[in-house]
């Protein structure tokens, strides 16, 4: 492996990666995660730390979960997510922590799909879960893109070939933004009694379905759902992420996911933080509200300028399918316009799909879209010359 080679290689293919420079105060950015504007609502913080006693809590846990002396603030956690879910799902439902959306991904497919399970996901699901199928070493299989008539076709002729049959999809999609629809697959899922059902909920938690509680939640039948994963570093503005699943599921997942058992826990400090705002989550209609009307007006703009329909969303792409023009686009709005939009290139998108992703922030009042409009009517006919 020459390293210099590879490295000249991607940077003349415009797919070259460097970290970015902190963004400055006077920037409009569209470019994270913090879809409910909880991460940098300064007054939540404050509410946050007026109580004295939050002020006292271990910032570090210095163990893994298993070892940790110091329980109270994850139990808190999970406790106030099991009867959050509960609601949705019945009784016997079950909330257990991870570190982070990757470690849950890989933790919890690679424990439960280890023996005698064949899986089909989604062509688009995120590279977390691709990992976890391959650290699971089962057999897989990808079905086209929301397709479900192929998952169908994939479950009749392969469904009777090993003792489970374990489904993956997301929600909410992170570079189109588009939706599996989950009440199709709790179909299926009926008519297949082999079936095991998994929704990674990352980009829907917080923004989506009954009290931001994500799509499976809002479907006619929750609870048959078999694994529900749901990220705290996107809308709840923090940090770690959640597995919701059955009560006997939690204790496998407890005594087999790797990701979980060998991985220093969270901070105390920070599991506190999330059960804070995602108190203030449960209440924040009018800013889920405020959210969807930046989506269709976000929607309005780039359908100007996309070959390629959008779906309406917290997340829209604008396809460039070139990465060097989409990494000149990106540096000019940010350069010219004061507007942060990354490029998206392979390998996280396909070949010729590379695109500029915009990411909304319920904080945005409306203003920032009209720039991105002025500003791409300025760009798009020089970056397409």
């Amino acid at each position: 492996m020459n390293i210099k080679e590879i490295l000249a290689k991607l940077r003349d293919e415009g797919n070259f990666r460097e970290i970015p420079l902190e963004t400055r105060g006077d920037i409009v950015d569209f470019s994270t995660n913090d879809y409910m504007g909880v991460a940098d609502d300064t007054e939540l913080q404050q509410r946050f730390f007026a109580d004295e006693s939050a002020k006292k809590i271990p910032m570090t846990s210095s163990a893994a979960r298993l070892l940790s002396p110091r329980q109270i603030e994850y139990l808190n956690l999970e406790v106030f997510l099991r009867l959050l879910y509960s609601k949705y799902r019945g009784d016997d439902t079950g909330a257990l922590l991870f570190n982070s959306g990757y470690h849950a991904n890989t933790g919890v497919v690679s424990s439960i799909a280890a023996n005698d399970t064949l899986i089909l996901a989604d062509r688009l699901v995120h590279a977390s879960i691709i990992d976890g199928i391959v650290l699971s070493r089962a057999p897989f299989q990808r079905f086209r893109h929301n397709d479900f008539d192929h998952l169908e076709a994939l479950l009749e002729k392969h469904g009777g070939e090993r003792g489970n049959v374990l489904v993956i999809v997301e929600s909410v999609y992170s570079m189109d933004g588009d939706r599996a629809d989950i009440d199709r697959l709790i179909d299926i899922k009926r008519r297949h009694s082999n079936v095991m059902l998994y929704v990674d909920e990352a980009h829907a938690f917080g923004v989506l379905g009954p009290k931001g509680t994500g799509l499976v939640a809002a479907s006619k039948a929750p609870g048959e759902v078999d694994i529900v994963v749901g990220t705290f570093g996107k809308a709840a503005g923090s940090m770690g992420a959640f597995a919701i699943t059955s009560g006997d599921m939690r204790n496998f997942l407890i005594n087999t996911s790797r990701s979980f058992i060998f991985s220093t826990a969270l901070p105390p400090m920070q599991a506190a933080w999330t059960r804070f705002t995602m108190g203030y989550l449960l209440t924040a209609e009018r800013r889920r509200a405020h959210l969807a009307w930046l989506a269709e007006k976000l929607n309005a703009v780039l359908r100007k300028y996309s070959p390629v329909s959008i779906e309406v969303s917290h997340i829209q792409p604008l396809i460039i399918g070139d990465s060097k023009k989409a990494v000149e686009l990106s540096n000019k709005l940010l350069h010219i316009y004061g507007i942060k939009a990354m490029a998206i290139r392979k390998p996280t998108v396909a070949a010729g799909t590379e695109r500029l992703r915009f990411s909304l922030n319920a904080r945005m009042n409306g203003k920032e879209i009209d720039e991105l409009d002025r500003a791409l009517a300025d760009l798009l006919p020089v970056i397409n010359q």
